[in-house]
């Protein structure tokens, strides 16, 4: 059985609390679990100790077990201090857009005309 660590999302609409649950991965997001390990409220201030409530030791039970945590529990997990950090490599984020691209090269084209213009009154002055 492939076995998640995963939330499991509560609360009404727009007000959203989700529950740390050990789940088979073939089960849906808000169904069946095995056992709930703790709860993520995301409406609390980050630096808030109820934002994330975890029971460790049953974590760290599941993980024995070969569960596998989602992106954001291992997060989760990394800042508890239960895993170890992963590094994450995501390349294309800091390259601009096509839009960015083109403003910063009209930017330049523009900046470049404007010292020429600026520098061609002063060769002829000082000839």
């Amino acid at each position: 059985m492939a076995m998640k660590i995963r939330l499991a999302r509560g609360g009404s609409k727009k007000r959203p609390h989700y529950a740390i649950v050990a789940s088979d991965s073939r089960m849906p997001r808000d169904g069946r679990f095995l056992e709930k390990l703790g709860t993520y409220n995301p409406l609390l201030a980050k630096d808030d100790e109820r934002r994330v409530v975890m029971n460790v030791e049953r974590v760290q039970y599941w993980l024995g077990q070969g569960a596998q945590p989602t992106d954001r529990v291992s997060r989760f997990l990394e800042a508890a201090g239960v895993v170890a950090k992963k590094e994450r490599s995501n390349p294309k984020k800091a390259v601009p857009g096509k839009a960015a691209t083109e403003r910063a090269e009209a930017k330049a084209a523009k900046a470049a005309a404007a010292a020429e213009a600026a520098a061609a009154p002063a060769e002829e002055s000082a000839e």
